[in-house]
């Protein structure tokens, strides 16, 4: 059997760009995709916290330390300049190796540097009212 997991998260970046006449795709700051162990042209799922779009496209090298977070093309218009955004990834594995996945997920500031990181998300409380 095979099992699809998250394999990296960036949280809440903030998108610096929005070019719809550049080539498909969304840029991304080269020291982040490392981080965070995403490869340039691995497929990224999207989640725009402002207007709640979701969309796929793939991630391609920005300038090393930049901040850049630009996305391209016709999703576009799914994200504009000052938007937060989810950029997740994910790794299909078998049930072996999903038992010692651990996924890795950064974390951000307003201006997309990295406050930290962690492999697990904290378990959702009920809260009191």
């Amino acid at each position: 059997m095979q099992i699809t997991l998250l394999k990296s998260k960036l949280h809440r970046v903030t998108t610096t760009h929005s070019e719809l006449d550049y080539e498909g795709s969304c840029a991304i700051d080269g020291h982040l995709l490392e981080v965070a162990g995403i490869r340039e042209y691995e497929q990224i799922q999207i989640y725009n916290v402002n207007n709640g779009n979701r969309f796929t496209t793939y991630a391609i090298r920005a300038e090393d330390n930049s901040g850049i977070i630009s996305v391209n093309g016709a999703a576009a218009h799914k994200a504009a300049p000052g938007d937060l955004l989810i950029i997740a990834t994910y790794a299909t594995m078998d049930a072996e190796e999903a038992d010692e996945h651990k996924p890795i997920m950064v974390y951000f500031d307003e201006n997309n540097q990295i406050t930290h990181t962690r492999n697990t998300i904290p378990v959702q409380m009920q809260q009191m009212a």
